[in-house]
């Protein structure tokens, strides 16, 4: 009995360690964002101006952000004037329709803060602008975020990614991957060639140019998994659909694609 009672105190003691030691942890990460925000005090990733909290937009930049609500068309995520009723599809999906199953965005690319906010993580090194950014996109891909079994970033060619340094979509894989609790794998997907810049393609050239520029390196990380493709930005859906293609050769159960930002029109 003696022992017994030792074995138990002994379990209550290592609890107690463990439960000092996380409050210990919180405490210094909370002393610490406290120090950075005297030092670097909050700003609004769109427009510097000041908030209250790292990672959230300003008033007048929240009112400005084109976020995309319902009703948009059910495959493509693409916003629609008027309510038509559930279920619709956009006459673009209807006339070709995509490889993927659906895609979803939180923001409509264009000038404002969508813009500002890709390009400052894209060409500013700006990859704290991730952790905000991959947490609305969780939100805004949440229906098909729950059926999901891997989150694979849109791969960049090697000198790309030497150049750039890191992969925008990786990092918001990352984020997202974070905040939903669903496992992304930057390798499940690779860039074989190095394709030049989609900007002024048109929508067959963009599908040209991405025709067989990545490969799954390894299918048993693919097959009979459902995945959910993540980029910064959509346009065409070029990219997407190339990318699909290849995860469903592969075994994919099912793709479906979720994006910061994305064209209409």
């Amino acid at each position: 009995m003696e022992r017994l009672g030792q074995t138990e105190g002994s379990k209550q003691g290592r609890a107690h360690i463990l439960r000092s030691g996380k409050i210990l942890r919180a405490t210094l990460a909370d002393a610490a964002r406290r120090a950075l925000d005297a030092i670097y005090p909050p700003a609004c990733p769109a427009c510097h101006g000041a908030v209250r909290q790292n990672g959230f937009l300003c008033a007048q930049c929240w009112a400005l952000a084109p976020f995309i609500e319902r009703p948009y068309c059910e495959c493509s995520g693409a916003p629609f004037a008027q309510d038509l009723g559930a279920g619709l599809l956009s006459p673009q999906v209807l006339a070709d329709p995509p490889v993927w199953s659906r895609a979803r965005a939180v923001m409509l690319y264009q000038d404002g803060p969508a813009r500002r906010l890709v390009h400052a993580l894209k060409y500013s090194d700006r990859v704290d602008y991730a952790a905000p950014m991959g947490l609305w996109m969780a939100r805004a891909g949440a229906e098909v975020l729950e059926g999901a079994d891997l989150l694979a970033p849109i791969p960049l060619h090697r000198r790309r990614l030497f150049s750039r340094r890191f992969n925008q979509a990786a990092a918001l894989a990352a984020a997202i991957s974070k905040a939903s609790g669903k496992p992304h794998d930057p390798l499940a997907l690779a860039r074989m060639r190095q394709t030049p810049p989609q900007v002024g393609l048109t929508r067959t050239q963009r599908a040209d140019n991405v025709q067989g520029a990545f490969r799954a390196p390894d299918a048993s990380v693919i097959a009979g998994r459902r995945i959910v493709l993540v980029d910064d930005v959509m346009t065409s859906g070029a990219t997407a659909n190339a990318a699909a293609r290849v995860l469903l050769r592969a075994g994919a159960a099912n793709v479906d694609v979720l994006v910061f930002a994305r064209v209409v029109g």
